[in-house]
């Protein structure tokens, strides 16, 4: 960033596109997956868990539970068998996890996070904590980067509506400002998706339409994840592990 230049965002719509972005040092990112893992790591905290590590594989959860962590892990967006908890943002809300550690590994959404760990600061980003992120990123100004998790490198409409309210809260802000065509078109997105972007995104969204599938329990989550400012604490990646900035 130039001397005394506003930060600028730049959003990349999946973790394939992460290698490609233009802003690639003294950066801080964002890492989001509405559906479900970084509004479900937002739950967690807000049930009162003290510590989430985010990991890409199953085979290191075993190593986590030896050392007193609960094992929560989905992959297609149910929970595997021999896990503790799954990815569900009502399950943890509805648990005390006061104290609680927990090796989460997903689909998609811990993987993203992951990926976007070479940033100088790496935060979760959700509607559950879309105002105290936006906050966060108002006092702290700096290049940001905005990592979406999407399906499998795919391109997903919640994701891109959470980056498109996120971006336009900070730009009207004064303080950032973006030359990125992804930006651009993230808030256009949401932009259109008013007045309800959840009903929005039930008619659209390929991954809304495959949890449904699952039955009521992900119906729930998926109106939660659009809700605003259910989990007020922002995840800040430090050491690979996440924890919760209030």
């Amino acid at each position: 960033m130039e001397m005394n230049a506003s930060p600028q965002i730049e959003l990349c719509f999946s973790p394939a596109l992460y290698p490609y972005r233009t802003i690639k040092q003294n950066h801080i990112a964002v890492a989001v997956d509405i559906l479900r893992a970084t509004t479900a790591i937002c739950a967690a905290f807000q049930a009162g868990a003290t510590e989430v590590v985010p990991l890409d594989t199953l085979e290191a959860l075993e190593t986590y539970r030896q050392q007193g962590y609960l094992r929560a892990a989905e992959r297609g967006g149910k929970k595997i068998d021999n896990a503790e908890c799954g990815n569900s943002p009502t399950e943890y809300l509805n648990m005390d996890l006061s104290g609680q550690k927990i090796a989460f590994s997903t689909t998609n959404g811990t993987v993203c996070i992951l990926r976007a760990s070479d940033a100088e600061r790496t935060f979760v980003g959700s509607f559950a904590n879309i105002s105290l992120l936006t906050q966060q990123l108002l006092d702290n100004p700096q290049d940001l980067v905005i990592l979406c998790s999407g399906w499998m490198n795919d391109f997903s409409i919640e994701d891109a509506l959470f980056a498109g309210a996120l971006c336009q809260r900070l730009i009207n802000s004064g303080i950032y400002t973006s030359r990125n065509d992804a930006v651009h078109a993230a808030m256009g997105l949401w932009q259109l998706a008013q007045p309800d972007p959840f009903e929005y995104c039930l008619k659209h969204a390929s991954h809304v339409q495959r949890l449904m599938s699952f039955g009521q329990g992900a119906t729930q989550d998926i109106a939660f994840a659009f809700k605003l400012d259910t989990c007020p604490v922002v995840p800040q990646l430090a050491d690979g592990r996440l924890i919760p900035i209030h």
